[in-house]
C-alpha cells in the first residue's frame, strides 16, 4: 500500500489546483492548447507515475462538476498523461529544460497514447466539437475536405504534442529550481 504523507497530499492538492487554473485560462482564452496537465506532469516528475495520475483525476472531476462538463469525458487522458510522464521523467529526465531533444522526445512519448484516447473520445462522443479552442481547427480542416475523424486526429495530435512539450519544458525548469530538500521531503 502506498503511503500518503502530508507533504505528498499538499503537493497533489497544489498540482490539482494548477491543472484547474491552467485549464480555465486555456478555456477562457480559447487557446488551441489545454494547459490542464502541468500539475499532473509535475506530480509525476516529483513522485512517479502513480501519484502523477492523481492530480489529473481530481482536477477533471472538480472541473467537470463545476465549470466544464467535457472534462469528465477526458479523465482517462489525464491518467495516461500522468502515468506516461512519470515513466518519461524516470527514464529520460530533461534536466533543467536545457535538453530540447529530450523534451521533444518525452513530449511525443507522453502525448501519443493520450492522443489516441482523446481523439477517439472527441470524434466518437462529441462529433469533433468540444469546448476547447482546438475545435476551430478541427472544423477548418473538416470544411477544407478532410474527414472528421482525420481532422480530429491531426489537430488533437498537434495540439497535444505542443501542449505536452510546453508543460514538459516548464516542469523541467521548475524541477531544476526546486531545492533538493523539498524533493526529499515529498518523497519521504
Amino acid at each position: 500500500m502506498r503511503k500518503f504523507s502530508t507533504n505528498k497530499l499538499c503537493i497533489l492538492a497544489l498540482c490539482s489546483v494548477i491543472n484547474l487554473i491552467g485549464g480555465q485560462i486555456a478555456l477562457l482564452l480559447r487557446l488551441p492548447i489545454y494547459l490542464d496537465s502541468f500539475g499532473t506532469v509535475f506530480a509525476a516528475a516529483v513522485m512517479g507515475p502513480f501519484y502523477g495520475m492523481i492530480p489529473g483525476i481530481v482536477s477533471n472531476l472538480i472541473g467537470g462538476v463545476t465549470t466544464d462538463i467535457y472534462a469528465l469525458y477526458y479523465l482517462p487522458v489525464q491518467m495516461i498523461t500522468g502515468c506516461m510522464a512519470g515513466f518519461v521523467f524516470r527514464k529520460i529526465p530533461p534536466h533543467g529544460g536545457k535538453d530540447l531533444g529530450k523534451i521533444l522526445f518525452g513530449a511525443g512519448m507522453i502525448s501519443i497514447p493520450g492522443t489516441l484516447v482523446s481523439s477517439s473520445i472527441t470524434a466518437i462522443v462529441f462529433g469533433g466539437i468540444t469546448s476547447s479552442g482546438s475545435t476551430l481547427l478541427v472544423q477548418l480542416f473538416h470544411h477544407l475536405g478532410l474527414g472528421l475523424t482525420a481532422s480530429v486526429c491531426m489537430v488533437q495530435g498537434l495540439t497535444d504534442y505542443a501542449d505536452r512539450a510546453i508543460v514538459l519544458a516548464l516542469t523541467a525548469v521548475l524541477l531544476a529550481l526546486l531545492p533538493s530538500s523539498v524533493k526529499a521531503a515529498v518523497n519521504k
